[in-house]
């Protein structure tokens, strides 16, 4: 019991590591190149984007320790549920490499919606294990509708470059 806050604290950290390294390797080009981007009116502005996931991947963070706690560890119990959060989280930190540094929006689409879809199988094998956690992740669910409807917006209104093509 004693080792119990380790636990909490490395399972609410966990996200936000991938959050950290996607902005610090893709904090040069966000400034830069998002701002041309043809974004619609509803888009949040950036100074939003950190204080958001900032919440968020505590929340999911520590949603996921409460599972590993009702689960017993990493039992085989735990396997579906934790891999179904592991899975929509490299998906989610995948994201931003491949909107803001391969500059690859139809990438960055596929990626969100199957994240989506991931997002929504984690909540609902959480759901008879940890009514708390799977409400921990409502609002993650709500910023990824989002985030899909702002992708798909900003892929639709953004062709691609054709080689050789100047920005």
């Amino acid at each position: 019991q004693g080792r119990m806050w380790a636990y909490t604290v490395g399972f609410t950290v966990l996200p936000h590591v991938g959050g950290f390294l996607g902005w610090f390797i893709n904090r040069k080009e966000m400034p830069v190149w998002y701002e041309k981007l043809k974004k619609p009116s509803w888009c949040p502005p950036r100074k939003i984007f950190p204080v958001a996931w900032t919440v968020l991947y505590t929340g999911m963070g520590y949603a996921s320790y409460l599972i590993w706690k009702d689960l017993g560890g990493c039992s085989s119990k735990a396997i579906v549920p934790l891999g179904l959060y592991g899975a929509q989280l490299a998906l989610n930190w995948a994201w931003p490499p491949f909107f803001f540094g391969a500059r690859n929006l139809k990438m960055a689409l596929i990626d969100i919606l199957c994240l989506d879809g991931l997002a929504i199988g984690t909540m609902c094998s959480w759901y008879r294990i940890n009514k708390t956690a799977t409400l921990l992740m409502v609002p993650y669910l709500g910023w990824l509708a989002m985030a899909t409807c702002l992708t798909i917006r900003i892929w639709k209104d953004n062709p691609e470059q054709k080689p050789g093509k100047s920005e």
